[in-house]
C-alpha cells in the first residue's frame, strides 16, 4: 500500500524482496525502489521504478489518485533501478512533463531514444507546484554524473536519490520502523560499496547543502528507509565517512588454502586484540568482498594475506584487491602477509596495490614459507606492533 510522508505527500515505490545482488555487493535484505506522489496543483512524482516493478507503483498510485492526472515526472537519476519503468510510463502517459539534471538529458535519450522530450534543470531552478515549490540541487557523482537532489521547501523535505540510501526490503517505511543496528550497518554497507571513492564530491554536496541553509527535517532516497526520525544523525555520519575518519579498529582479511597463511593471521589477530584494540577477522571465501569493504570503511587498520599460487595472488585475494583499488578507501595504515611453498611473490604484490590506492603501508609485508617458523612468527608481531602503533596515534 501507498505510505503517508506529510500531508498529500506519499511512498507509492517497490518493494524487491528478492534482490541479492546490486553492483557485485551482497544484498541480504533486499531492496526497495523509492517514488514519491506529491498532490498539488501539479501532480508530481520523484523517480519511476525498476521496469519489472511498475504495476506495484501503479497501483500504490491508484490508492490515491488516477496516473492520468499526473503532471510532472522528475527523474532525479537515469540509473536504470530507477528508471527502466520509465518509457513504458510515458507510453501509457504521454501527457505527463519529464524533467531531469542537464547531465542525465543524453544519458535518457541513450536509454530511451533520442525522441524522449525532457526539460534540463539545473542547481536553483524550482518549479511551481501550487501552495509547494519544488527546489533543484545537482549533485553530480553522488553517485552518478546525472544525479541531483529535489527539495520541498515549505515540507522541509529532501528527495536526496542514492543518497543516504540502504538496500533494505520491509514492511517499514521510516528509520524509526526498523531496528536500529541493522539499518545502521546497511546504511554503511551502502556507502562503503558505492561512495567510498567519491568522498570529496560528497563533501562538496553536504558543503553545497548548508550553504543553501537547507533546512530538512525528512530525507527521501531513492533505495531504503525515509529518515524523519533524526535525518541530521545521517548527514553527520555521511561527513564522517566522506572525511574519511576511523577508529581504532582492524580489519585482518584473508585467504588460504592448507591453514598456513591463516595461522599467520590469528598471530596477528591475538596480538593486535591484546593491545586492547577492536579486530575483525574475515576470510574472504566466508565473507563477502561487500562485507569485508563495509568493515574496512571505519577501520584504522587493514590487514591482508594471501598464499601464492602459480606465482599469483590467490584468485579471491585479488578480486578483493581490484575491488578495493576502485573504492580507493583513506586515512588507513596497511599491510600484508602470507604463506607460500615455492616462490611466494603474493605479499608483494598485496604491498604494490595497497600502495597504489596510496595507504600507509608497512613493508616489506611478512613470508613464511609452508608454516610461520620462530623467526617468521616474530616477523610477524613486529608487524602487528607496527600496527598497533599507528593505531593508537590516530
Amino acid at each position: 500500500m501507498s505510505v503517508a510522508l506529510k500531508e498529500g505527500i506519499y511512498w507509492v515505490g517497490a518493494v524487491d524482496w528478492n534482490l541479492r545482488d546490486f553492483h557485485g555487493y551482497i544484498t541480504g535484505r533486499g531492496a526497495t525502489y523509492n517514488s514519491y506522489l506529491i498532490i498539488d496543483e501539479k501532480v508530481t512524482l520523484i523517480d519511476t521504478v525498476k521496469e519489472p516493478f511498475l504495476g506495484e507503483m501503479l497501483d500504490r498510485i491508484r490508492q490515491i489518485i488516477d496516473p492520468a492526472k499526473i503532471d510532472y515526472l522528475i527523474c532525479n537519476h537515469i540509473e536504470k533501478d530507477h528508471s527502466s519503468a520509465l518509457p513504458q510510463f510515458l507510453h501509457h502517459f504521454p501527457n505527463v512533463k519529464l524533467f531531469s539534471s542537464k547531465m542525465a538529458v543524453n544519458g535518457l535519450k541513450k536509454y530511451y531514444g533520442q525522441d524522449l522530450e525532457v526539460e534540463a534543470v539545473k542547481t536553483g531552478d524550482a518549479l511551481q507546484l501550487g501552495k509547494r515549490t519544488l527546489q533543484f540541487l545537482e549533485t553530480p557523482m553522488v553517485h552518478w554524473p546525472d544525479s541531483m537532489f529535489s527539495y520541498l521547501p515549505e515540507e522541509k523535505l529532501l528527495f536526496s536519490m542514492d543518497g543516504f540510501g540502504q538496500h533494505i526490503a520491509g514492511s517499514g517505511r521510516f528509520d524509526d520502523e526498523v531496528e536500529e543496528g541493522e539499518l545502521l550497518f546497511e546504511l554503511r554497507k551502502y556507502y562503503a560499496n558505492l561512495l567510498t571513492h567519491l568522498a570529496p564530491l560528497i563533501q562538496a554536496t553536504l558543503k553545497k547543502v548548508t550553504e543553501l541553509k537547507l533546512e530538512i527535517d525528512m530525507i527521501a532516497p531513492s533505495h531504503g528507509v525515509i529518515w524523519r526520525k533524526d535525518p541530521g544523525k545521517v548527514i553527520k555520519l555521511y561527513d564522517e565517512w566522506s572525511q574519511h575518519e576511523a577508529k581504532q579498529k582492524v580489519v585482518i582479511t584473508y585467504d588460504t588454502m592448507w591453514k598456513s597463511t591463516e595461522k599467520m593471521a590469528h598471530i596477528l589477530l591475538e596480538n593486535i586484540v591484546a593491545a586492547g584494540i577492536e579486530a575483525k577477522l574475515m576470510k574472504i571465501r566466508e565473507n563477502h568482498r561487500s562485507d569485508i569493504m563495509g568493515e574496512i570503511l571505519d577501520a584504522r587498520g587493514v590487514l591482508i594475506g594471501s598464499p601464492t599460487l602459480h606465482r599469483q595472488l590467490f584468485p579471491t585475494v585479488a578480486d578483493l584487491l581490484c575491488y578495493m583499488k576502485g573504492l580507493k578507501p583513506q586515512n588507513k595504515v596497511a599491510g600484508a602477509f602470507g604463506s607460500y611453498g615455492w616462490s611466494g611473490e603474493a605479499v608483494q604484490f598485496i604491498v604494490d596495490d595497497l600502495k597504489e590506492i596510496k595507504l600507509d603501508v608497512i613493508e616489506p609485508g611478512v613470508r613464511a614459507a609452508y608454516l610461520p617458523d620462530d623467526a617468521e612468527t616474530a616477523q610477524l608481531v613486529d608487524l602487528a606492533n607496527a600496527v598497533i602503533q599507528k593505531v593508537k596515534q590516530s
